[in-house]
């Protein structure tokens, strides 16, 4: 049954998930320093897709409950992979605060996306306002170090913001095929399982596999994206989405990417944080709080027809 409001304990859960994902690309870049990205994405999700496949048995939850849905999950599953082939290869190139920014642009183009996919999901005035806000924080950070800027960092800004698109796009597929079939703990197991050929396969044809003896950091992130968050962060998003209004968590959503910028970037990886990348997060996070504002009597309504967004 959904709860009509956060109190302190789910407000301190979703904070520390913000915390946890904020951390995340860091991690993912020190593992790259021994693995190969692609290959390094889709162990992550070859070890989680086992780590939930086991829990849903556990609990009883059917896997593939109609061929259609089996379908629908290959879509996501590929969709998903391409998602974080992307992210994971974009590090190689670019700052890990940067991708944050780009990768969580990713609420914009499912907005966008549901305006002419979904029945009753139209832009307002709202979503547009956060529509236009984060366009001009995309070109901040693009146009922001024009004369210091260096091209070999442009692959990795230009697949941040296709991951972003992919993610988004994801949402609105979700919505519209899955959402109203399937719990989310499927949705979750489809697009794990369903990446890790994809991943795989392309890493096989792209990667060197010639691996060093693994450092303990590599090994800390390994465990880190597999359990921590891949499997475990992930258990406890969908368990308060079971038992929350969607309309309330996204709302804190946002702290993620600044958790990203600053832990991830500043803290971790000792990255630069200049002027226009901290322009761009400040107009993307209020675009994100935007696109995600629903007047009070809408959110109700949703929360009582228990929405859940993948």
């Amino acid at each position: 049954m959904y709860r009509a409001q956060l109190r302190w304990q789910p407000i301190a859960i979703l904070l520390i998930l913000a915390l946890i994902w904020g951390a995340n690309m860091a991690i993912v870049k020190i593992g790259a320093r021994e693995l190969p990205p692609l290959f390094m994405a889709g162990f992550r999700s070859l070890v989680a897709s086992i780590c939930l496949y086991l829990w849903m048995k556990t609990n009883r939850i059917v896997i593939f409950p109609t061929k259609s849905i089996l379908f629908h999950g290959i879509v996501v599953g590929l969709m998903f992979g391409i998602e974080f082939g992307l992210i994971y290869m974009a590090l190689e190139y670019s700052p890990a605060s940067r991708v944050y920014i780009f990768v969580y642009t990713a609420p914009f183009f499912t907005a966008f996306g549901a305006h002419f996919l979904l029945q009753g999901d139209r832009l307002n005035l709202w979503k547009t306002s956060g529509l236009a806000l984060a366009f001009t924080g995309v070109a901040i950070l693009f146009m922001g170090d024009l004369g210091s800027y260096s091209l070999s960092s442009l692959p990795g800004d230009i697949m941040g913001l296709i991951s972003g698109a992919i993610w988004g796009l994801t949402t609105v597929y979700v919505k519209k095929y899955l959402a109203h079939r399937t719990v989310p703990l499927q949705t979750l197991f489809y697009q794990l399982f369903f990446s890790i050929p994809l991943l795989l396969v392309v890493s096989i044809a792209l990667e060197n596999h010639v691996l060093p003896a693994l450092s303990l950091a590599t090994w800390f992130s390994i465990f880190y994206q597999c359990f921590i968050v891949a499997f475990l962060s992930y258990l406890v998003w969908f368990e308060l989405i079971h038992r929350y209004p969607v309309s309330l968590l996204h709302a804190f959503s946002f702290f993620t990417p600044v958790f990203g910028v600053f832990l991830s970037g500043a803290l971790i990886l000792g990255e630069v944080i200049n002027p226009s990348l901290i322009a761009a997060l400040i107009l993307v996070s209020i675009g994100m709080v935007l696109v995600n504002f629903q007047p009070p009597d809408k959110a109700s309504k949703e929360g009582k027809r228990g929405q859940v967004c993948s």
